[in-house]
């Protein structure tokens, strides 16, 4: 693996991750995106719909699908926002909280395989690693946005 590029390693592995949630949340005909949407969303409280995108890591017009299904199947409700009649809370119903519990369980499973099979100390420069690429990335230090503007 190390003749690899580091954004090689990781794109493989995410998407064998993705592949990996998707056949389980196939089983139960829904997706992993559906299954991290429900986990996003605080089970007591609901989560503003503004605020979702942002913390999913998702566009706007793929979470405003995977909304728009989700309530189809009967998994969240949309309900205005108290404090801000223009926002929308989205609140799991009863069998969005049986589906979360479920995704909550396939996550769980996974983060205890890998503990098992990954020291301790390996998985602290993993998560270590992870945060400086992500740092890099917020604070732009990998390429500098005015070499990247055309003439």
């Amino acid at each position: 693996m190390k003749d690899k590029t580091i954004d090689y390693i990781f794109r493989t592995t995410w998407l064998a991750i993705n592949k990996m949630y998707n056949e389980e949340a196939a089983k139960f005909e829904t997706s992993m995106a559906t299954g991290f949407a429900l986990l996003s969303i605080d089970p007591e409280h609901g989560t503003a719909s503004t605020s979702l995108g942002p913390k999913m890591g998702m566009e706007a017009t793929s979470l405003s699908r995977t909304l728009k299904s989700m309530q189809e199947k009967g998994l969240i409700e949309r309900r205005p926002n108290p404090e801000d009649g223009r926002g929308v809370i989205i609140h799991l119903t009863e069998f969005g909280r049986e589906k979360r519990a479920y995704s909550r369980e396939k996550v769980l499973t996974f983060n205890e395989a890998i503990r098992k099979n990954v020291p301790p100390e390996k998985l602290d420069h993993f998560y270590e690693v992870s945060d400086i690429i992500n740092n890099m990335i917020s604070n732009k230090k990998i390429y500098n946005q005015k070499e990247h503007i055309s003439k």
